[in-house]
């Protein structure tokens, strides 16, 4: 079967991808690794002995980046719907967090601990179409900012990929309502023609 030209493009795209080569030369599982590292580059997250809530981790490009800036006396909580194979020093919870059994499961592994950063690089699965699709993400990220409000400590930080489009605006508003500060961040490693941005919430008000 021939493929269509936007997958050929995409294809083309992916194998080229500077990030994409970098990631194999590294030892990370995606290119999105690079996303985070430069957020927390410019904006100072995540820091040794932090405890760390990574929602939609597979394939665990976030994960690698965040357990290693939180170091052995660190944690890391990870979960996805999809299964994520091991990260040395990840805690990981597969399933829906939208389900009860899953966030209780979540809850449980948090044990007492209350999170500093909350990171998020969740995207729903695509169909073309984008209005379904632009209120897929914002239901994610949604829901991402609603278990922030419920596990982060106070001054804790947030991180989530948002999709500009129909309800960005809103969730804008609603983010600043719960964090000190919001910034946009647009990584150089984010392609240039993705709607693509980085929301990051300091400061939460608790």
């Amino acid at each position: 079967m021939a493929r269509s030209k936007s997958s050929g493009r995409w294809l083309d795209e992916h194998v080229n991808d500077p990030f994409v080569k970098q990631a194999q030369v590294d030892g990370y599982r995606s290119r999105a690794s690079y996303k985070l590292l430069e957020i927390n580059k410019k904006d100072r997250l995540i820091h040794p002995n932090m405890v760390v809530m990574d929602l939609g981790s597979a394939p665990g490009g976030w994960s690698q980046v965040a357990a290693n800036l939180v170091g052995h006396k660190g944690r890391l909580l990870a979960s996805d719907i999809l299964p994520m194979d091991n990260i040395a020093g990840v805690e990981f919870v597969q399933g829906d967090f939208t389900e009860d059994s899953v966030f209780e499961a979540i809850m449980e592994a948090l044990g007492d601990s209350r999170v500093d950063v909350l990171i998020s690089d969740m995207a729903p699965n695509i169909s073309g179409v984008t209005v379904s699709d632009q209120a897929s993400s914002m239901y994610l990220v949604e829901l991402a900012l609603d278990m922030a409000s419920q596990v982060l400590k106070p001054k804790g930080s947030f991180v989530a990929k948002v999709f500009q489009g129909e309800g960005y605006d809103e969730y804008l508003k609603a983010t600043r309502e719960v964090f000190d500060k919001v910034v946009i961040r647009k990584p150089d490693s984010s392609r240039a023609r993705s709607r693509e941005v980085y929301v990051v919430g300091k400061g939460f008000k608790g």
